[in-house]
């Protein structure tokens, strides 16, 4: 299995940013987690990021034929981006969106979320272990996943 993990604008900021909210590890952290996980599972993983919503596009059109699923934050685009979430429906790929923080528990426009109209699944409050559950979740077949 090949997966693509995603992120959104200020995530390269992990571990400056708020870290009341988002702790104090980095980026890089979360990366080298996500890497070992994915090791540990023989699964293949690329990971992405950008601040701009045109290259999360580009990205996500580009994994068409390349990738058996999608891990998606989408950070700030979350709550604005149609045109992420009309990427993930042309290219049909099976997407988990997560969040390293309750998105419910903040303010109320982060409780709208484009892109979880497609998602098969949502994984927010869990830090940077909601990660691993998105790509578990990616790994167990898709009935499985919406129990």
């Amino acid at each position: 299995m090949k997966i693509l993990v995603i992120n959104g604008p200020n995530l390269n900021m992990l571990g400056i940013r708020e870290p009341d909210i988002y702790g104090k590890s980095t980026y890089a952290d979360l990366c080298k987690m996500i890497e070992e996980h994915c090791a540990e599972k023989g699964v293949e993983v690329e990971i992405y990021q950008s601040n701009y919503e045109g290259d999360l596009v580009t990205k996500i059109q580009k994994a068409l034929g390349v990738f058996d699923g999608i891990v998606i934050n989408p950070a700030a685009y979350t709550h604005t981006s149609v045109a992420l979430l009309d990427a993930l429906k042309a290219v049909a790929i099976r997407a988990v969106e997560v969040h390293i923080s309750d998105v419910s528990k903040r303010e109320g426009f982060r409780s709208i979320s484009f892109v979880r109209e497609y998602c098969e699944k949502t994984i927010a409050g869990h830090g940077f272990a909601g990660y691993l559950e998105a790509i578990d979740a990616l790994l167990a077949p898709p009935a499985e996943m919406r129990a």
